[in-house]
């Protein structure tokens, strides 16, 4: 699974950043993510509307593990701690994080409760920012640079995601 690093705001106007493993691309232009029933985030997303989606990667795992560890409720100076830098994002309220190197703007679409007291919440993809470090010459995204991490729920580690193994909506047209 993907680590996802949500990014909200609290009523203060304090930076939070949230490790959730569970989520992921919903639609071509929405995220889904899996939020406990008691998370700081939960209740910044409720209060602002929007939130931030950016990747983990090889070079961020340390404060990307952090910001899962430690709850914003009891810790609210957590990314500060974790010796992360925020800026306000260009079309939601909600911070990106300058050690990041992607990252999804998304405004709240639909909130839904699981049967667990989980909650599954929706944001619509509004902007999206990529540091040149991760841009190929052809100035796209090459995933291979960034070298996002995934968690390995069999093992309770982290594995970097980079080698290109085929060619998505092409290699099976061998098989037609």
């Amino acid at each position: 699974m993907p680590v996802l690093l949500i990014g909200t705001y609290d009523a203060d106007g304090t930076p939070n950043l949230m490790n959730v493993a569970w989520g992921g691309q919903c639609s071509e232009r929405h995220v889904a993510i899996n939020i406990g029933h008691v998370r700081k985030t939960r209740d910044n997303i409720s209060l602002r509307k929007a939130f931030t989606v950016s990747f983990a990667t090889a070079d961020t795992v340390i404060p990307a593990d952090y910001v899962g560890i430690v709850s914003g409720l009891k810790e609210p100076d957590k990314t500060e701690k974790a010796g992360l830098h925020h800026q306000r994002a260009e079309r939601v309220d909600a911070p990106v994080f300058d050690e990041l190197p992607l990252t999804l703007e998304c405004i709240l679409d639909e909130v839904e409760e699981t049967k667990t007291g989980e909650i599954r919440i929706t944001g619509e993809v509004v902007a999206m920012s990529a540091d040149e470090s991760i841009l190929d010459a052809d100035g796209k995204i090459d995933i291979g640079l960034m070298r996002p991490v995934i968690f390995d729920s069999a093992q309770n580690k982290y594995r970097v995601v980079s080698d290109i193994v085929g060619r998505a909506f092409h290699d099976g047209m061998q098989l037609k």
